[in-house]
């Protein structure tokens, strides 16, 4: 019986969460092929030894050459871990639905198509390891992040499907939720948030400084590093039997099982006493104060 392909792709691995991946599996023993959007990003990994391809998720010919190339190297992709995303911020009022759609098409489109190209070989080899790195924002949201926010619980609902329909044919599925986690992502989200007058214009500054503050705080404190998702990544991997999820991090262990058991009103004012909020105290107090 021929050997099954354990070949991984993992994609966004220009930084954080993708590039401690890519490496935590190759360690492992894994032939990994490392990508991302811009391949000359990929430069200290492909001086590591680990292949590296281009491939965009919100471009169909960037994902099937990607797919190709590996299943000429090693006959199928084995592993898939879907890491490539971003974080958009702001109001559900103000934002542009072609923001929108871009979060969906790199969040959840772009990882669907990607997921759906490896699957044939995956089923014909009789094993295959799909890993989706979610968030703990899948099980709630907080106010500005509410498109992003989406992405992940669309990604919850499409992990929970995927697993029971490709489990007879030897393939596992895993959601991954991490907290808060040192990289670039708080910058991206801050950058997004915009700026200009408005009624919303004092929240949209709140937000900014909570991202910033919570991110600086949490590089001692709370925030997790991104080799520490890689590790539970490799377990999800490297697993007979793995979880079909894995929080990541006290944050997130922490406030997914507060969202299990407060109801909806309970878990409002949660958040209005440590979120910002529009006309919420956190803004009514940095008026004052003004």
């Amino acid at each position: 019986m021929t050997t099954p392909s354990t070949a991984a792709v993992v994609t966004g691995c220009s930084s954080g969460i993708g590039r401690a991946v890519a490496l935590r599996l190759a360690a492992a023993g894994y032939p990994v092929y490392a990508t991302a959007r811009r391949v000359d990003t990929l430069a200290d990994l492909a001086d590591a030894g680990l292949p590296t391809l281009p491939l965009d998720v919100d471009d169909e010919a960037s994902m099937v050459a990607a797919v190709d190339r590996v299943v000429a190297d090693h006959g199928a992709v084995g592993v898939l871990v879907n890491n490539a995303g971003f974080a958009l911020q702001g109001t559900v009022e103000e934002t542009s639905l072609d923001d929108v759609r871009r979060q969906f098409e790199t969040n959840v489109f772009g990882l669907v198509r990607l997921t759906q190209l490896v699957l044939p070989g995956m089923r014909d080899q009789g094993f295959g390891r799909v890993v989706n790195i979610g968030s703990m924002g899948g099980r709630f949201t907080f106010p500005g992040g509410g498109f992003y926010h989406a992405s992940k619980h669309a990604l919850e609902a499409v992990s929970d499907a995927l697993r029971l329909e490709v489990e007879a044919f030897g393939v596992r599925v895993s959601l991954v939720q991490p907290g808060p986690v040192r990289s670039a992502f708080a910058d991206t989200a801050v950058r997004s948030i915009g700026e200009g007058d408005g009624p919303y214009a004092q929240f949209r500054r709140d937000l900014a400084r909570r991202y910033s503050a919570a991110y600086e705080r949490g590089a001692t404190t709370w925030a997790i590093s991104p080799d520490e998702v890689a590790k539970v990544v490799v377990e999800a991997v490297h697993s007979r039997r793995p979880r079909p999820r894995y929080a990541v991090g006290v944050v997130a262990r922490s406030l997914l099982a507060a969202r299990r058991v407060a109801p909806d009103r309970v878990w409002d004012g949660l958040v209005r006493a440590q979120w910002p909020t529009p006309g919420g105290r956190q803004s009514r107090r940095r008026s004052s104060a003004a």
